[in-house]
């Protein structure tokens, strides 16, 4: 046995980071699919088939939100707390559990640890990672539970005292994590929080919980121990002002393109229609929540859904997406060559080529894996393009928000499914530590230049 142990420490000492975050990734999602295959997880007293256990594992661990079954309708408590317990150690990232056990155990942290650490949190440096995980933890712990009473606060005016705990703890807890699954089956099933629509203490107690989870640890920290705004680092002042753009723009979109829908935002007063748009401009960039029928959106209102989704939070948080920095890197690439300048410069800092390589590379390959995939299940599906293709994108980007079609999929869409999601959480955060880590390649030779044409 101790053989045994010293060979399995000798092969886990050979792998690089990103072969560790995937191997442990897959093995905390599938220990979570064998759970809830558990006849004690459901209902309905019977085992859960495999592939729907797998499913809904993925998707709590890669803090998706897309579900083939209802969340309070299927699973009992025991599977509910299951799912809760993937959603936290998914949105925080397993790094930072591990980092607990090896503080609680004082084994000091090795370098790939760090490392992992590190890109994981969107730090610039090894030092103090200890720290950091602590900071991490208590500041999370601290804003799920506040945001736990004030939704059990007011879920006790409805509910009885546990199971109004109980929602209030579940859904601060996805709602930090971006996670999106919920459990008001018992008022709508499969309505989301469509009865909230127009309740301001559950709307802006998600967003600020969704938004804070969205930002980054690294952002946090910046805003705490900066003095004044101006101290803060160009990254923090990128991402707070592409933030406020986003949600205030994308709700001031919602109110122009649902304003009159019946469907959605029409018969709502003039305040419930803005406190919906805004709900719906920050759910869509990967918390998965929704107090509108996303069925029912307009066109424009689903091509705008999906460029949020696509976006995502910040780097190093709980949120999916190709992210704001690599989307602002790339726009700000744009500006630079349409102005004919040579630099790219943000804040009076310049960013690298390499760094707008990366960002191109990694918007591209998500481009193109939503495209295609979108397009195969639409063929094999015989479903609208449309609803595939916002589908495939709520995967990728870890957002969760669906047009109904989930369940209706064949079971090889169900898996391609599964592999979206597990890239978005866990291939992207892996060709991340790549671009961040690994060594460029120094070419021995380069060939001559050649014109190519370009417009």
């Amino acid at each position: 046995m101790r053989m045994l142990l010293r060979r399995l420490r000798q092969r886990i000492g050979q792998l690089s980071a990103m072969q560790i975050i995937v191997l442990v990734f897959l093995a905390i999602i599938l220990a979570g699919a064998l759970l809830l295959t558990l006849p004690i997880a459901a209902k309905n007293g019977q085992s859960t088939p495999f592939l729907t256990a797998l499913f809904t594992a993925t998707s709590c661990t890669c803090v998706t939100g897309l579900s083939l079954v209802d969340t309070f309708t299927h699973w009992t408590s025991f599977g509910q707390v299951v799912m809760l317990l993937l959603i936290q150690i998914g949105g925080l990232g397993f790094m930072t559990v591990m980092t607990l056990f090896f503080l609680v155990a004082r084994r000091r942290l090795g370098l790939k640890e760090r490392l992992i650490i590190a890109q994981s949190f969107a730090l610039d440096n090894l030092s103090g990672i200890a720290d950091t995980v602590k900071k991490v933890l208590c500041r999370t712990l601290v804003l799920e539970a506040v945001g736990a009473v004030i939704l059990t606060i007011r879920f006790l005016f409805q509910m009885p005292v546990g199971r109004a705990v109980w929602c209030g703890v579940f859904h601060a807890v996805s709602a930090f994590c971006n996670a999106g699954f919920d459990i008001f089956g018992a008022v709508e099933q499969g309505g989301s929080l469509m009865p909230y629509v127009a309740d301001p203490v559950v709307n802006i107690t998600l967003m600020l919980l969704i938004v804070l989870g969205g930002l980054g640890f690294f952002v946090w920290d910046d805003i705490l121990t900066a003095k004044r705004l101006k101290d803060l680092r160009a990254y923090s002042k990128l991402i707070l002002i592409i933030s406020g753009v986003l949600i205030f723009g994308g709700a001031a979109l919602y109110c122009v393109f649902e304003w009159n829908n019946p469907a959605t935002l029409g018969a709502m007063s003039i305040g419930e229609k803005i406190l919906a748009a805004l709900f719906q401009s920050v759910t869509v960039r990967t918390a998965g929540f929704y107090t509108v029928s996303q069925v029912a959106l307009t066109d424009a209102s689903v091509a705008l859904t999906d460029v949020l989704m696509f976006i995502g939070g910040g780097s190093g948080s709980t949120a999916g997406g190709a992210k704001m920095a690599t989307v602002a890197v790339l726009l700000l690439s744009v500006l630079a060559t349409a102005r004919g300048r040579s630099r790219v410069t943000v804040f009076r800092r310049t960013v690298s080529e390499s760094r707008i390589k990366d960002a191109m590379t990694l918007v591209v390959m998500m481009f193109v894996l939503c495209l295609t995939t979108g397009v195969f299940l639409s063929c094999v599906n015989a479903l609208p393009l449309r609803d595939c293709f916002y589908e495939t994108i709520s995967a990728l980007a870890t957002v969760g928000l669906t047009t109904g079609i989930t369940p209706q999929l064949s079971g090889i869409s169900h898996v391609i499914l599964i592999v979206l999601m597990f890239f978005g959480r866990v291939g992207i955060m892996t060709i991340s530590l790549g671009f961040l880590f690994s060594d460029r390649a120094q070419e021995r030779y380069r060939y001559a230049d050649t014109n190519i044409l370009i417009g």
